[in-house]
């Protein structure tokens, strides 16, 4: 007998063993449930305790797939259920697998400082990969990014889609990751010479990284959907997002979408200085959503995106359960930064304000208690978060110069920390892209939020419990002038604690 098949048949013999207790001890349960020595919640309660502890710890024992779900310009609230005339039923399954953060943020709202915070947990003040073009994280790539570091303990790495990041250094993508699809900027590619939409196309590649992997490693892939953000610059109305004809007539054909409050009364609400920052905010709300065929066009073309790429997150999960590893693989949904649907009179991102800064976000983790899954989470949690996150499901002590900490501490049932969680954060914006949009910091709680305009040293208070639409800046009041001094002082204090 050779030791595999000793060592096969000893952890069946082990398994078989914890199968019967786990009966044994689930009827003693019940019985002594029904005879009223234990309250129904204790059933309950015990039955959890003991299935998560049989079924959950054997997961805990080898290091988990890792796979990121990164569409981009998608904002939190663009789920179904959440937004009722979108159409979003895997992500809704999987949220009903797993948990919905419902305060997940972005710590600066642009593509590729957002997509640089990703792979190494630190803020834009950090990583310093302030323009696009210019990755300064390259430097640290290997002793920072979880790729890197993942790829060190084993791990098969791949990064399908956006990518964002030209070779400013003479270093190739293909150094960073053991196998890349990289491509962006389009709604439609060729695969195997046939046309297809960009989502399909992230699948597929996905799929042939799944069976070409070698099985006997971990992997970790992101897979970057370029979709649903728009393409190019057009005021034809809905002519920036390009869905598949089914999609729109299946599931938006008779949808009207509500537009914003009163866009002309919220616009003319901002700071005095935005109409000489035109370029961008409103002159791209001028070319897609002004006047009422715009929006709707515009809109429905855009959540018609988002129903596809909710499809093709579907398809790659179906892969993993055809190959028998879904509950070996931590999955993580979130996206690059918000978006405006015209509100404030703007589109884009970038600015401190709600619409930009929140994102989805769900986990679904095997190692996650039955009593959190299907649940909502209200904690702040922020994509400089995932850097640890992941390594963390790898068995990986996240770098010193990391900036996050493991979103898992908030579902484990033995967490890394049990220190208190965050209940505010630094947002920061510190570029001028093309003078074309304001530099800004900001103060973010759950209830009150402060900017500060950093070229003309203007500043804003909301206090997003009564307004959370982010209309009547309270700065000035004076009961409020207690809180604007102490918020002074936390931005300042939490400036330096990002460097």
């Amino acid at each position: 007998m050779t030791s595999e098949t000793s060592n096969g048949r000893g952890r069946g013999s082990f398994f078989l063993m914890m199968m019967i207790f786990l009966i044994i001890a689930v009827s003693l349960i019940q019985v002594f449930g029904a005879i009223g020595i234990i309250s129904s919640y204790n059933v309950e309660n015990r039955l959890s305790m003991l299935t998560d502890h049989l079924i959950s710890e054997p997961s805990k024992q080898k290091p988990l797939n890792i796979l990121i779900l990164y569409p981009d310009d998608w904002r939190h609230d663009s789920i179904g259920g959440v937004a009722p005339f979108v159409h979003t039923p895997f992500l809704n399954e999987l949220a009903s697998e797993g948990i919905r953060f419902t305060h997940n943020m972005v710590t600066t709202s642009i593509c590729w400082i957002s997509r640089a915070t990703l792979f190494t947990g630190q803020y834009a003040s950090r990583h310093k990969s302030f323009r696009l073009g210019a990755p300064q994280f390259y430097a640290t790539w290997n002793e920072q990014s979880w790729p890197a570091l993942l790829q060190k303990a084993g791990y098969y790495t791949g990064q399908i889609g956006k990518w964002q990041f030209r070779d400013a250094y003479g270093l190739s993508k293909h150094m960073f990751f053991n196998h890349t699809a990289i491509f962006e900027g389009e709604h439609a590619y060729r695969y195997q010479g046939e046309l297809i939409p960009a989502t399909n196309k992230t699948f597929l590649e996905v799929r042939d990284f799944l069976r070409d992997r070698p099985k006997d490693h971990p992997f970790a892939l992101t897979a970057a959907f370029y979709p649903p953000k728009a393409v190019g610059e057009s005021f034809t109305p809905g002519a920036q997002w390009s869905p598949q004809p089914q999609t729109v007539k299946k599931f938006y054909s008779n949808v009207t979408i509500p537009r914003p409050y009163n866009e002309t009364e919220s616009y003319s609400k901002l700071p005095w200085f935005f109409p000489a920052f035109e370029k961008f905010g409103r002159g791209r709300w001028r070319q897609r959503f002004e006047g009422d065929e715009r929006y709707q066009k515009g809109m429905i073309n855009y959540y018609s995106l988002i129903t596809e790429v909710d499809q093709a997150c579907r398809e790659i999960i179906e892969e993993l359960k055809l190959q028998g590893i879904l509950d070996d693989t931590l999955i993580i949904f979130t996206t690059d930064n918000g978006f405006f649907h015209a509100e404030h009179g703007l589109a884009g991102k970038w600015y401190p304000y709600q619409e930009s800064i929140r994102v989805p976000l769900i986990i679904r983790d095997p190692r996650m208690p039955m009593q959190k899954r299907n649940t909502l989470d209200h904690h702040i949690t922020l994509n400089v978060d995932l850097h640890p996150t992941i390594l963390q499901a790898a068995g990986i002590e996240p770098p010193p110069l990391t900036q996050g900490r493991a979103i898992s501490d908030l579902y484990l049932s033995k967490p890394n920390s049990t220190a208190p969680w965050r209940t505010e954060f630094f947002y920061e914006f510190p570029l001028n892209e093309a003078k074309a949009m304001p530099t800004s910091t900001a103060v973010v709680r759950k209830d009150i939020k402060y900017i500060h305009w950093d070229e003309f040293d203007y500043e804003q208070i909301f206090n997003l419990t009564e307004d959370p639409l982010e209309l009547n800046d309270v700065a000035n009041e004076t009961s409020y002038q207690p809180l604007l001094e102490e918020l002074r002082a936390r931005r300042a204090e939490l400036a330096k604690e990002v460097l």
